[in-house]
């Protein structure tokens, strides 16, 4: 933990360590509203969160989540704003970001929901 660094107070599982008095962002998970401090990755907000499912494989709909948290396993891809196959572990949470799990491959899925 770095210095000037603690639980946040606003987060009631106590899961998150982070600088006091930093600015929260509004993002969305499969439509729900979640926050992240600024500077996090998607992955570790949604860590946070209490939602460790990213995505599912395509043959068996399987869960996957967060392997290596650094970017080689890519196994925590997720859809953002309607692209597929970005890596939640190396994706900063922007404002007003929609996240989404990715399904399979992702590709075909978010082609078909843009109208493509």
């Amino acid at each position: 933990m770095t210095p000037n660094a603690a639980h946040d107070p606003q987060d009631p599982s106590g899961r998150r360590i982070v600088a006091p008095g930093g600015p929260r962002l509004a993002f969305s998970f499969d439509d729900a509203r979640l926050e992240a401090c600024e500077g996090e990755t998607i992955a570790a907000a949604l860590l946070a969160a209490g939602r460790p499912v990213l995505r599912t494989t395509e043959r068996r709909s399987e869960p996957r989540g967060l392997f290596c948290n650094m970017g080689v396993c890519f196994e925590c891809l997720v859809e953002v704003d309607g692209h597929a196959n970005l890596r939640a572990c190396q994706t900063v949470v922007r404002a007003g970001m929609r996240v989404r799990t990715q399904r399979g491959f992702g590709y075909r899925d978010a082609a078909a929901e843009l109208g493509e």
